[in-house]
């Protein structure tokens, strides 16, 4: 059993919304989708750092059912500089779900202000948006976060069916806590520490979480049955 850790990098907005609404052939109204609970990025900073990515977490409830979801930024002072464009239509049909994503940030475009956008659209046309600044820094920060181990299995345990994984420590960083994941990855499958990741289905994940109370120092626990029907992930999969 091999124990690997990945970390991440992320940043933030607020935002103020807009409405439209319809009605279904049966005469029926649906309000527009609600959008709560924005968390855009560490402490909804509204920065986000070269090379790394954008933490967009958002409740979504939707009456006329989900059908997409767009997130779109760009240069506010630049209408030739970068634009990004991400379109999600994996909650299509949904009536509400924690929308929860990571959007690249280029290393190689320009710093400054730029505009984010979240839209909403649902089966019956109605959407809501939301738009707020973003600033894009260049992250400064030549310090790796210290991984302090506490507690975890010994050396070639074996687990059957039912009993728990177990590992705990301490996280801190000199900067700030940007994310965590704890994972079990088997050594047969030869998987390269960049591919150690939430979305890597060979990936078993015991802990992945974006929230800290102290932005430089966390205590885990992170822990898995062995032979659960999902594993931990903040969009579960399948063990």
């Amino acid at each position: 059993m091999t124990t690997k850790f990945k970390l991440l990098t992320v940043v933030a907005i607020f935002a103020s919304i807009f409405y439209s609404c319809d009605s279904d052939d049966d005469g029926t109204s649906y309000a527009a989708p609600v959008l709560s609970d924005i968390e855009l990025g560490i402490g909804n900073s509204h920065i986000a750092y070269l090379g790394s990515d954008l933490h967009i977490e958002i409740e979504v409830v939707a009456e006329g059912t989900i059908d997409i979801i767009e997130v779109e930024i760009h240069n506010e002072d630049d209408p030739d500089g970068w634009e990004g464009e991400f379109i999600y239509d994996e909650f299509s049909g949904l009536l509400n779900t924690t929308f929860h994503k990571h959007v690249d940030i280029p290393d190689d475009i320009d710093t400054g202000d730029y505009h984010f956008h979240f839209t909403v659209t649902d089966m019956q046309g109605n959407q809501t948006s939301i738009e707020e600044e973003l600033e894009i820094q260049e992250l400064i920060d030549d310090e790796n976060p210290v991984i302090t181990v506490t507690s975890s299995p010994a050396e070639n345990a074996t687990f059957n069916n039912g009993e728990t994984i177990s590992i705990s420590g301490t996280l801190t960083d000199n900067v700030a806590l940007a994310g965590m994941l704890v994972a079990l990855v088997r050594t047969d499958d030869n998987i390269a520490d960049a591919d150690v990741t939430g979305s890597n289905s060979s990936v078993i994940v015991m802990m992945h979480t974006h929230d800290f109370t102290d932005p430089d120092e966390f205590d885990f626990t992170a822990s898995i049955e062995v032979g659960a029907a999902m594993d931990n992930n903040m969009t579960p999969a399948k063990t």
